[in-house]
Order: structure tokens, then sequence, then C-alpha cells
């Protein structure tokens, strides 16, 4: 198994280093037909929330989605690059995990490397939207309006629970409903919150109301980020970028990784080119069953909730709600910080990661990742194909990095299928030292140390392999 070293004659560029002079890109593709392959067209306009330099929006394939792009362009004082990066995020997330501020931005600071660098948000999340109809953005106008929203949803929640046969979990349903509507109100209503963690709930309430008057939409499972999303993204930014062979370079987090591991299984088994010059996957695995992992208790939600009928899971809302009461006394929600951090995370980032980065997603998509949680690992929707036993076919270079602290995607996790990539192809690497610092499950993106620790052995690897 190939490790890789502390990488030697890198100068790490801080995330206070914003450079303001772009390499002028190639010409820019402004509209297709859909359907056309690198469909898609750049924005005319960007919503304050999207920090980009550009923002580019894809239609998928035989469905009325359009993703959302937001583009870096490679600074004029980065090296020349040969291939466009795509970055992918993780469950349920949005752009705003890879860019959180200026000053924190682990798609910036590709960018000043010299990469041209993508990030996707999928269907459902961020500015990506059905019949162009997308999340809303925080707006502090509307805390007043949160009571109405709560009593909204929970009558529209009382109208899935009355569809539900079973009265004793109709009776635990209705329970449930009153129990989060009347906690919400309180909370909304009381002095416990600052502006703006009534604001994000209040925003998250509102886009969970618009959701569920539109549930037979969120019918999408992983395969659809693999098979429509993932091929309309990349096709697209082939055609901006145009690189020589034709190729990308990717990095996925989280579920991001999970869905390159599956691309490259996907292709390689199919005897089709995979597209990418080569990937990294930063806290990502196709098999969690070797591990303790802390993911299996969110997956678990699946089969209840598909006994329910319930098609939606606010995750963003609830993890708006909880941040609170893992910040401050009593403290009986701690346990939710370290899931993402190690502590190496700067507080008022933290809060701005879980209140603002966290979207709804679908109880189909969770029941195909519960699979990871199975003998053999993740599976396609049919259960007929393994992504984990076919990465043994693939011929494209892998990175792959853990957190020695990550108890969403612990080491051992990480290395259940890396041992399963070709050993002259992969480079397997757990971050973090005995006496500190550590790293979680989002620190290898956007910890404190990451920019001298974790960025370094990314830029080495890239450019070995650019």
């Amino acid at each position: 198994m190939g490790l890789i070293g502390s990488p030697t004659g890198l100068i790490p560029v801080r995330f206070n280093k914003i450079l303001h002079h772009h390499r002028s890109p190639p010409s820019i593709i402004r509209s297709y037909g859909a359907g056309a392959a690198g469909a898609g067209w750049k924005s005319a306009e960007k919503p304050p929330i999207c920090t980009a330099d550009e923002l580019h929006y894809v239609p998928v394939d035989n469905s009325d989605w359009r993703l959302s792009l937001w583009r870096y362009l490679p600074s004029s004082q980065g090296k020349e690059r040969n291939h466009p990066l795509l970055l992918l995020s993780g469950l349920g997330t949005n752009a705003i995990g890879y860019d959180l501020s200026p000053d924190a931005s682990f798609a910036r600071y590709m960018s000043n490397e010299g990469f041209d660098t993508w990030i996707l948000e999928l269907r459902g999340a961020g500015l990506s939207a059905e019949h162009g109809a997308g999340e809303s953005l925080p707006n502090m106008g509307e805390i007043t309006n949160a009571k109405s929203d709560i009593s909204s949803i929970s009558q529209q929640l009382s109208k899935i629970e009355s569809r539900t046969n079973d009265v004793q979990l109709r009776t635990k349903l209705r329970e449930t409903i009153t129990n989060i509507s009347s906690q919400l109100t309180n909370l909304i209503t009381a002095g416990f919150l600052e502006a703006k963690q009534k604001a994000a709930i209040a925003t998250q309430m509102k886009n969970f109301q618009k959701q569920l008057g539109s549930t037979e939409k969120y019918n999408w499972d992983f395969d659809h980020y693999l098979t429509e999303d993932l091929p309309a993204a990349m096709e697209y930014i082939k055609t901006c970028c145009t690189p020589k062979d034709g190729k990308l370079l990717a990095i996925g987090h989280s579920m991001g990784g999970i869905l390159l591991y599956a691309a490259l299984s996907q292709t390689s088994y199919n005897g089709r080119p995979s597209g990418l010059a080569s990937i990294i996957t930063l806290a990502s695995s196709l098999d969690y069953t070797t591990s303790q992992s802390s993911l299996r208790y969110l997956l678990s939600i699946a089969d209840p909730a598909k006994t329910l009928n319930v098609r939606l899971i606010p995750l963003g809302a609830l993890l708006a709600v909880a941040y609170p009461f893992a910040t401050r006394p009593p403290y009986f929600l701690s346990w939710l910080s370290s899931q993402v951090s190690a502590q190496n995370i700067d507080s008022e980032m933290l809060e701005r990661l879980i209140l603002n980065n966290f979207c709804t997603i679908p109880a189909k998509l969770l029941l195909h990742l519960s699979t990871t949680f199975e003998n053999g690992g993740l599976r396609n929707r049919s259960g007929t194909f393994l992504y984990k036993k076919h990465l043994c076919k693939s011929n494209v270079p892998v990175l792959a990095l853990a957190g020695d602290k990550d108890l969403i995607c612990p080491p051992e996790a990480v290395y259940e299928t890396v041992k399963h990539i070709p050993e002259q192809l992969v480079s397997y690497k757990v971050l973090g030292e005995p006496r500190g610092p550590h790293f979680g499950h989002y620190d290898l993106v956007g910890g404190l140390g990451a920019p001298d620790i974790v960025y370094p052995h990314i830029i080495e690897f890239l450019s070995r392999h650019d």
C-alpha cells in the first residue's frame, strides 16, 4: 500500500491570500438545448449566497432538474494546469462547505493554486432546482413568519400521518409532530436564539414547507446522482474547459467521495473511460461494516420513514434547531459538534457550516445509502452490483485521506474500500497526530490545520497526476 509522506518544496497558500487576477478561461458555452452533450449556461446574475466567480447551470437529461455549478477561475499567479477540478460535497450538503468565507475557502485555495475549480450541487441541494424553484436564502425579515410556517408544516405532516394505517405508528407520529411544532415555536419566540440563528431556522422551515408541497419530486436515490447528475456536470465542465485528454481531476468529501468510487467501479466494469485523470476522497467509504461509524444512526431513520410513507428528511432544519443546544448550556446535544469537527475548526465557521450547509434529503436516498452497512457494502438500487467489488478493475490513481478522530467515517472504514483498489494506483493516509492536531469528518476540508497539513498532500497528488 503506497503511503504519501510529507510533501517537500511546497509553500502552502494561506486562506487569507485571496488573489483577484484570473487567467482568461476558454470560451464559455452560453446555452444548449436540453439533452445536448455539455448542455448548460452561465448565469447572468448570482444570488448573494454564491461567492464563486461564476455560477453555471446544467440541465439533467430526461428530467426537469437543473444542477448548479460554482466556478472559481484559476489565479493568474498560480501554476498553469492541464485539467479542471471538480469538487463533490457530502450527503445533503450544498457548495458552502467548500467556501465558508473569504479566509476559509477550500475552493478558493485550489483556484489560487491554478486549478479551474468547480463545485457541483447535486439535485435538491443549494441552488440546484426543479422547474426553477430553488431553496430560499437566509432573510432576517422572515423570522416573524417562522411561527406560521411551523404551523403549516405541522398541518402537512398531519396529512402524512393520516395516511398511515398502523394505529401505534400514527399515535407516535402525531406525538412527534406536536412536540416538534411546539419546541420550534418556543425557540423562535423566546430569546434563547441569536438573530442569525432565528433567521437560519426560519429559512430552513420555509424551505421545508415548500418541499412538503412537492414530496413526489423528492424521489431520487444514489444511482440518480451517479448515472444522471455526475455525467451531466462532467460533460459540461469538459465543454467549457476543453482539457486536451478530455479528463477532469476530482475531489469528493464524504458522500462525494463515495460517488467517485462508484463512478470508477461502474465505468471500469463496463469497459468505458471514466473521464477522470485522478481522484481524491476525503473521509469516504463504500463499506462501513468494519467500523463503529455514527452514520448508522442517521441512516437508521430510513426504515421507519419508509414505513410511515415519509419521503423527506429535513436534515438542514433539524441541524439548525439542534445546533444551539450543542453550543450553549446545558449542552445536552454537545455530541453534535464532535460529529463535524475534532475541535479543529473555528467556532464561527462551524456555526455557519451547520446553519447553512445542509438541505432536505429524500428518505429513499438514505435507504439506498444504508446498504453501506450491509455485507459487501454499497450496491446499486436493484442490489445486483456491489460497487466495492469492481474497484480492482480501475486504472485511475486515487488518494484516500482519513481523519484520525472522524466519528462518521473512521480510518478503518476508509481502508475497507482502499484495500480493493490496485496497490500501485492508491495512496492512503490517516491525518492527525497523537498530541494533535486531530481531524474529524469536516476538518479535512475546513479545519484550522487543513491548509498546512491536509492541502499540501492534495496539491502534490493533483500536480503529479495533472
